[in-house]
């Protein structure tokens, strides 16, 4: 863990200097839970860095089984909220980002604690580069809406999607979350939306 954690304490000049070698692109997961899907994308992407924040140690533990079995080496971790992750960065450095299956606090009192508010998205079209991808998933309809929501009230994100394949469908390549097995066999569908920096 010490190996591949990133310290926010220490000035962050460019992302790629973190990965062992030189990165084509580097992209952020948002509460990774277990590590399936960076693992995953990881394996798929060798020649790309992956981040992921995490604040529950279980699930960077599991990550790490994950990237020790596999031996995967374009992984770096940040062990925390990733509101200060994401404070911490150089502006324009992500080429996306992934928030999968965020908690949805169902309760409207609590709806001011989901992630993607209008100021997260400001904060978040700091850090990433124009046209990069911000990929949302969820299986709680409610969120969905009031994502597309605070979405479709930001200028600095668009959502392309043209017909109802466009969220039906997930990413190229998607191998699934363990957060996603739950859902469909609680009978839930979930959606895939896809916004992209200004």
């Amino acid at each position: 863990m010490p190996r591949l954690s990133i310290d926010i304490a220490q000035p962050i000049d460019g992302l790629s200097s973190i990965f062992p070698k030189p990165v084509s692109e580097v992209w952020l997961e948002i509460g990774f839970g277990g590590g399936e899907h960076l693992a995953a994308e990881a394996r798929a992407f060798p020649a790309k860095g992956f981040i992921g924040c995490e604040v529950f140690l279980n699930g960077i533990a599991q990550a790490l089984s994950r990237i020790e079995e596999q031996g995967i080496k374009n992984i770096r971790f940040y062990k925390g909220d990733a509101r200060h992750f994401i404070g911490s960065l150089p502006a324009a450095s992500l080429d996306g980002v992934y928030l999968l299956y965020p908690d949805p606090w169902p309760k409207r009192r609590h709806w001011r604690r989901r992630f993607l508010s209008l100021e997260m998205l400001a904060r978040l079209a700091r850090v990433m580069k124009s046209s990069a991808e911000l990929r949302f998933a969820t299986d709680i309809d409610d969120n969905a809406g009031w994502t597309l929501l605070q979405i479709l009230n930001s200028p600095h994100f668009t959502w392309r999607a043209e017909s109802p394949e466009d969220w039906r469908r997930p990413w190229a390549g998607w191998g699934g979350t363990r957060y996603e097995a739950k859902a469909l066999r609680q009978g839930r569908r979930p959606a895939y939306l896809t916004f992209v920096r200004n």
